[in-house]
């Protein structure tokens, strides 16, 4: 009968072994902040409007990250849109300012207006991301082929090709009732869209 004493050599060469040859552990999923990259201080502004309150917003067919195809036609006659333009994903004030708008939900709905978040990014990259910052009310659609071509007809496509950080408001008739393109580094205050939906809606 074998003892103890039999299998201490053979315990030892396994232990050498997974020293010589570690086993890779799988790594914890990378937290948002961590994943982020930080483009640095941006020139604030970097195009030229095409449009302007009063004109009739530039209509668009947009895949999104939901999988369906979004037209802004779809809305006209029934709701107000706001068109949320950021420069790109996984950079800080946009990680910010999108997540900002869950606490805003109501306030939209109470005006009757639907938010459409766009990014020149490809739908994997928004989905991606967006699947990081946890879960958007709206509807995030993706600019990206042919590249920037909705922020182009806006007058809201840099040259380096992301879109400004801007928003655009329709009314219901699809025409345009403010654009505010604000400092690219800096996220929009919440104060502003609460008083133009109060204007779109008349309130």
């Amino acid at each position: 009968m074998k003892t103890s004493t039999t299998y201490v050599p053979l315990i030892l060469v396994l232990l050498f072994a997974c020293l010589l040859f570690p086993v890779a552990v799988p790594a914890a999923p990378q937290p948002l902040k961590d994943a982020i990259y930080d483009p640095g201080q941006l020139k604030p502004r970097d195009s030229i409007l095409k449009v302007a309150p009063g004109n009739k917003a530039p209509n668009f067919k947009l895949p999104s990250i939901s999988g369906s195809e979004i037209s802004l036609s779809d809305f006209e006659g029934k709701s107000n849109v706001v068109l949320s333009f950021i420069p790109a994903a996984w950079t800080p004030v946009c990680s910010d300012q999108w997540p900002g708008y869950n606490i805003a939900e109501k306030l939209f709905q109470e005006h009757n207006t639907i938010l459409l978040g766009i990014s020149v990014d490809n739908i994997p990259t928004l989905h991606a991301w967006t699947g990081q910052m946890g879960k958007l009310w709206f509807d995030v659609l993706s600019d990206f082929w042919p590249h920037g071509k909705v922020a182009e007809s806006y007058g809201l496509l840099r040259s380096n090709g992301v879109a400004e950080r801007a928003l655009v408001y329709i009314k219901k008739d699809g025409i345009i009732s403010h654009i505010e393109v604000s400092d690219i580094n800096v996220r929009p205050p919440l104060e502003e869209i609460v008083k133009q939906l109060q204007k779109m809606s008349g309130s």
